[in-house]
């Protein structure tokens, strides 16, 4: 199965005979089949498509998702028919109400996140010897925080401070790995005002856009966090799940770097923000279609493990399905 981007100003999106139609200044340029598509992305500015084209996407089991046109923002997600397992979801609700389950959950991801920081800077410093000062201070603030982030006792927003302190102490090492002239100082968003911070944001979306998609497939609510807890307009155990994966994002997002597979001209500005361009885009989710298939089946394989332990919980709590007359 594959990825769709949909990139292209003026291009109008058809169904024809079990197939997307692409169509560009009125010219039918290529078709591909429903059966091949997985996902979706538009994030071309003038996109054309019709509701029958979400609709058969939907029922081929393919999510879409829709960016901002330049931000590279996530707008919506559209996705297939919901899984009908109401056991995991009835013990999924129950969960988030408890403090101990929620705690345990909160310090698995903290310390898993936190032991992947620690890690990509290792891998880093053997291979950036010139900047061995800055990342062995950032690893060594990342080894403290994880070993009280650790402790069983730690919970709430202790746990909070603690992955905030090693997100500090990791940022000042990671910003090292990236040459000056990118200006990168350390994260910002909402805009990024770098071209690493603009290929993180994207990164984390397109991650995001794969936790929903994985926690909707295993019949999870996205919305219902244990973690980031339930809050209005937010898949807060899509943000869960991606917790324990940026670190793997971020160092592929320095290997494009590294290897000028990103470049800054294929950056622009625009009142403030920092843009990727259509090539640097091209190139962007080229590599990301290489790499993503870890962090995917990662997900999951961690969706359906809770997926199945809240199978169990749920069952019990079903009432036996009657037959009923139409109405």
């Amino acid at each position: 199965m594959a990825t769709l981007l949909l990139d292209r100003a003026d291009l109008e999106v058809r169904i024809a005979d079990g197939a997307l139609a692409l169509y560009e200044n009125g010219t039918r340029s290529q078709t591909v089949p429903l059966r091949l598509i997985d996902r979706v992305v538009i994030q071309g500015a003038r996109t054309r498509l019709d509701s029958a084209v979400l609709l058969k996407l939907a029922e081929a089991g393919a999510s879409t998702l829709l960016l901002s046109p330049r931000a590279s923002r996530q707008v919506a997600i559209v996705l297939g028919p919901a899984h009908n397992d109401a056991a995991v979801r009835l013990a999924q609700a129950q969960r988030v109400m408890d403090a101990e389950f929620c705690s345990g959950w909160a310090r698995q991801l903290v310390t898993a996140k936190l032991r992947r920081q620690h890690r990509l800077l290792e891998q880093a410093e053997a291979r950036r010897p010139d900047m061995r000062k800055p990342l062995f201070d950032a690893r060594k603030g990342i080894a403290d925080a994880l070993a009280k982030a650790a402790d069983a006792d730690t919970t709430g927003p202790r746990l909070r401070g603690l992955e905030g302190s090693g997100a500090r102490a990791y940022f000042g090492g990671y910003t090292a790995l990236f040459a000056p002239a990118l200006n990168f100082n350390g994260r910002n968003r909402r805009p990024p005002r770098d071209p690493v911070n603009a290929c993180l944001s994207l990164a984390y979306t397109m991650l995001h856009f794969e936790a929903v998609r994985a926690a909707h497939a295993a019949g999870l609510d996205p919305l219902l966090g244990f973690y980031h807890r339930p809050a209005f307009g937010r898949e807060s155990l899509a943000c869960d799940l991606i917790e324990p994966l940026r670190p793997v994002v971020d160092g592929w997002i320095w290997r494009q770097f590294n290897t000028a597979q990103l470049r800054p001209e294929h950056f622009g500005t625009d009142k403030g923000a920092c843009l990727l361009g259509k090539t640097g885009r091209a190139h962007f989710y080229a590599g990301w279609e290489k790499f993503a298939p870890l962090p995917r089946r990662w997900l999951r394989r961690r969706c359906a493990q809770l997926a199945a332990q809240l199978r169990a919980e749920g069952e019990p709590w079903l009432e036996e399905a009657e037959d009923e007359e139409d109405f």
